[in-house]
């Protein structure tokens, strides 16, 4: 007995010493003092062994065990901390490195040139609103001097939700709906999203922003409003910007126009940003009709105002030389984070 505990001992030692990491320790130890390891064993063997032989033979396994066990936890110890230090050495952190940069949104181009707008007209007295963009067909058309079959209607055609509600084809609605209100006067621009059933190419959208103003007070000329649209100019474009007024026809301001503005690029002279005419064209504008005074309860005899409207992307368009509007809406990173 004493020599096969000896041998079991000599085994041990060597399979131990040849454990390469915890989990094949893990194995010698249940191999050899294990439910089923060589040790439990010699120790189920006992009852064939001389009661008077018994103490010492017991006595030789627990020595036995001990030693292993010993043995085990010893090159338990010695494994983890090598496994220890083999970890710090991958995860040291080198501070020599340069460190990863990290990439902040910001906002987008259509937002950069709503926000330098409004900042524009509130510096001028305005009041920013918003309205919904399903609404009804009166307050898009008719409330605009836009009845039903009327030529214009075929010019903003647009997507209709039933007979009498429509995907907004512009925020001039939310003017409508504040001279509802009756709380004159009235300084107000409003931004939004229009919908209109238009072919997608590089200056065109079925979904696209506009940014309508609206002033209405007593003794309002065309005069303010050239004076208005010029500052305006002046300030987004830069000081020596230019305006021109060309004659036009919209169904809710009388008289209309069409307005230009000097080439920012090239000054007025012609270049090919401008196409060689020195002026861009910009935003249409004009008196509101009496006739929508009228229908949104406010006496034309006694208060005028004036209306302008202009497509968001076409500023954010000449403003920063971009020649396709598509690329506003592909979230193309590469072109986004130029700004």
């Amino acid at each position: 007995m004493k020599e096969r505990l000896e041998q079991i001992k000599a085994n041990a030692v060597r399979e131990i010493q040849k454990s390469d990491g915890l989990a094949k320790l893990n194995d010698v130890r249940v191999a050899f003092l294990g439910k089923k390891g060589e040790l439990t064993a010699v120790l189920k063997g006992m009852k064939d062994v001389l009661p008077e032989d018994r103490p010492m033979v017991g006595q030789l396994v627990n020595e036995t065990r001990e030693s292993i066990e010993k043995l085990i936890e010893e090159t338990k110890s010695k494994l983890e901390a090598a496994e220890r230090e083999f970890r710090m050495k991958q995860e040291v952190i080198d501070v020599t490195l340069p460190a990863k940069k990290n990439r902040v949104g910001h906002r987008h181009p259509n937002t950069i040139a709503l926000e330098e707008v409004e900042r524009i007209f509130v510096g001028m007295g305005y009041e920013v609103v918003e309205g919904p963009e399903v609404e009804y067909d009166y307050y898009n058309f008719e409330a605009l001097n836009i009845p039903a079959n009327h030529p214009a209607k075929d010019e903003q055609d647009t997507f209709y939700i039933n007979d009498e509600i429509v995907l907004r084809t512009q925020t001039s609605p939310v003017q409508v709906r504040e001279m509802e209100k009756g709380k004159l006067p009235i300084r107000m621009i409003a931004p939004g999203r229009v919908f209109r059933s238009d072919e997608v190419d590089a200056t065109h959208s079925p979904s696209f922003h506009q940014i309508e103003g609206l002033v209405i007070d007593k003794h309002i000329t065309f005069a303010d409003l050239k004076g208005t649209l010029a500052e305006f100019a002046k300030q987004l474009f830069g000081e020596g910007t230019k305006v021109k007024f060309r004659p036009h026809h919209f169904p809710f301001t009388e008289p209309s126009a069409e307005v230009d503005v000097t080439c920012f690029k090239c000054g007025g002279k012609g270049c090919r940003f401008c196409k060689g005419a020195g002026w861009i064209e910009i935003l249409g504008c004009g008196m509101v009709h009496p006739r929508v005074l009228k229908m949104s309860g406010i006496d034309p005899e006694e208060y005028s105002g004036f209306a302008f409207g202009v497509g968001l992307e076409r500023i954010a368009l000449l403003k920063y030389e971009i020649d396709d509007m598509r690329l506003l809406y592909e979230n193309d990173d590469r072109f986004l984070k130029q700004f």
